[in-house]
């Protein structure tokens, strides 16, 4: 497969149509239509189904186009690095990072590192834990900023000194709004909107499973989310309660909501992670040394 037939593809699924996608490139059409049956011949499998004014992907062409745009992403990253190793310091840093109010203390990092060097660019993906390691461990991430506890077997990792608090989210006119503090009982009955973090899938993992106890399987979840906007935003709604870390969402004054810790007390910590043996880029290196400087010193 070709890097250039990988990008024709997948701006003719970004289009929907052969039409739109050779425009959007500046090919006849006859040369892009040929370039994609070429693919799906090399392939040896169909990847759209053709109308007579769209194309529609098939299954086995959606799992091409997300392995596409991991291919396209770690290629643009490496040659990314390559510019920059003979020149001055400067390039693209890829950071994955789990929702945080810790993500300040890593920003000011950033920040300092701009100031000094302005050709340093930092792209955020966000995500939780499973979407982070994903990235990273495929080599498009250069760090994760993942919330404990975690799996630290294949990478390094920097421990951020603060940790974040655990608790829920409600409306003001919520009847749990009057309490200073959520415990279990409260929980058992009313309809929770969970991280994936917190889902039966990974609460071995999160610390819920323990705080749940026997109660966890019994628990009313109606929704899940891996960012706290959406979250918060269900909760404006009235579909329930969620579950989530403190000084993520505006519990303002203007604000419908307001957030409770819960008790007894559940805290995670912040890791700052790295694949174990990996070369960075110079610009990645400097920001490494930065981050030991100010967290591990």
């Amino acid at each position: 497969m070709e890097i250039r037939v990988l990008k024709y593809f997948l701006t003719a699924a970004r289009e929907g149509s052969i039409t739109g996608a050779a425009n959007s490139l500046h090919l006849t059409q006859p040369t892009l239509s040929r370039q994609l049956k070429d693919l799906e011949r090399e392939l040896g499998q169909k990847l759209f189904v053709r109308g007579n004014h769209n194309i529609i992907l098939t299954p086995e062409g959606m799992i091409l186009r997300k392995r596409a745009e991991e291919i396209i992403d770690l290629v643009e990253k490496t040659e990314s690095e390559f510019q920059s190793i003979n020149e001055f310091i400067g390039g693209d840093i890829y950071i994955g990072c789990g929702e945080t109010e810790s993500m300040r203390y890593i920003a000011e990092v950033m920040k300092n590192i701009q100031d000094e060097y302005p050709d340093i660019k930092f792209h955020i993906h966000s995500g939780n834990a499973e979407d982070v390691t994903e990235k990273l461990d495929k080599g498009l991430l250069d760090f994760g900023v993942l919330i404990q506890p975690i799996d630290l077997s294949k990478y390094d990792n920097i421990t951020l000194p603060k940790k974040d608090v655990w608790g829920v989210v409600m409306r003001k006119d919520s009847p749990l709004a009057l309490k200073q503090e959520i415990e279990l009982d409260d929980l058992i009955n009313v309809p929770l909107i969970a991280s994936r973090q917190m889902s039966k899938k990974y609460s071995a993992e999160s610390g819920f499973l323990d705080w749940f106890g026997e109660y966890f399987d019994k628990l009313n979840i109606t929704a899940t989310y891996n960012l706290v906007y959406n979250a918060a935003k269900m909760v404006e709604a009235g579909m329930g309660y969620a579950v989530t870390l403190d000084k993520l969402v505006n519990i303002t004054d203007s604000s419908l909501i307001c957030f409770r810790p819960l008790n007894p007390g559940l805290e995670s910590g912040l890791d700052i992670v790295w694949k174990k043996y990996q070369v960075f880029s110079p610009a990645a290196k400097l920001f490494l040394n930065k981050l030991q400087e100010k967290f591990a010193g």
